[in-house]
């Protein structure tokens, strides 16, 4: 197998995009599936924009080409904004429906755009957007938001359920296993074909 199906894990420091990388590299795993992956933080402590590569099956190296990723996971509208280029022709974004301000924009008093602009100019290509926060909260705790956005985009992934399951239950802290599993399941169900 040469071809791979590539995965751009997009939101801002803090959001769990590391963690949520991490799980689909294990649920890789799980599956028997080659994998490879790459990360960058940027400012990601501040708040910046983090990124990561996850390239399911293939040969090939870890970073995914503008244009070419079949899958964006975007835990911030607004990132799903800033790297809707990545995606490739007949590709899909799953996005959280949160808007966090830019620093920068902030300081600057910038006007940032609203959900409804966002969704708009994302509206030439395949875009979901999910309320992630609202769900992360059902299930227990706001930190699970990325946990919800992987049980969204579970319906787009080459990878089974059971394998994503597993791949939780073995990268969070054990305390925290039963909630993120009910995080998984409410952005399958909120997302559900």
């Amino acid at each position: 197998m040469t071809e791979s199906f590539d995965v751009l894990i997009v939101g801002v420091g803090g959001q769990g995009t590391i963690l949520a990388s991490n799980i689909l590299g294990t649920a890789c795993l799980v599956a028997g599936v080659p994998v490879r992956g790459a990360e960058t933080h940027g400012m990601a402590q501040r708040g910046g924009s983090v990124e990561t590569h996850i390239r399911i099956g293939g040969v090939y190296g870890p970073l995914i080409s503008p244009g070419t990723a079949d899958l964006i996971i975007s835990f911030d509208l607004l990132e799903a904004l800033r790297y809707r280029h990545f995606l490739k022709p007949g590709g899909t974004i799953v996005t959280s429906d949160s808007v966090i301000v830019p620093t920068s924009a902030f300081t600057a008093g910038a006007e940032v755009p609203t959900e409804a602009e966002v969704m708009e100019r994302l509206a030439d290509v395949s875009c979901t957007a999910i309320d992630a926060a609202g769900l992360a909260i059902e299930a227990g705790t706001i930190l699970a938001q990325n946990v919800v956005m992987l049980g969204a985009a579970s319906h787009v992934l080459p990878l089974s359920v059971e394998a994503l399951r597993e791949a939780i239950s073995r990268s969070v802290p054990p305390k925290t296993v039963e909630t993120n599993i009910r995080a998984f399941e409410l952005g399958r169900e909120a997302l559900n074909p």
